[in-house]
């Protein structure tokens, strides 16, 4: 398993990943996501694009991983813009 510092880190680290990759990266931290043979289902039926599919999965990834681990923005301004009031 990785070591993330930050919010970033995890972003940084899947940031190049293609779906396949993205997948295995992720397999072992148990992530509640969407359940991959929907997502293949909706890109092999046409209805939505692989890359939206893959962005939303990354987004909602950085998200978990990042309550998981408590990991923090490191930069301190967008942990704040983030907070809702």
């Amino acid at each position: 398993m990785v070591i993330f510092e930050d919010r970033e880190d995890v972003r940084d680290w899947l940031k190049p990943k293609n779906y396949i990759e993205f997948w295995e990266a992720v397999a072992p931290y148990n992530l509640t996501l969407q359940d991959r043979d929907h997502c293949d289902a909706l890109i092999a039926n046409g209805t939505v694009e692989q890359d939206l599919v893959l962005s939303g999965l990354k987004g909602m990834a950085v998200q978990e991983l990042s309550r998981m681990l408590g990991l923090k923005s490191r930069i301190p301004h967008i942990e704040r813009s983030m907070k809702v009031h």
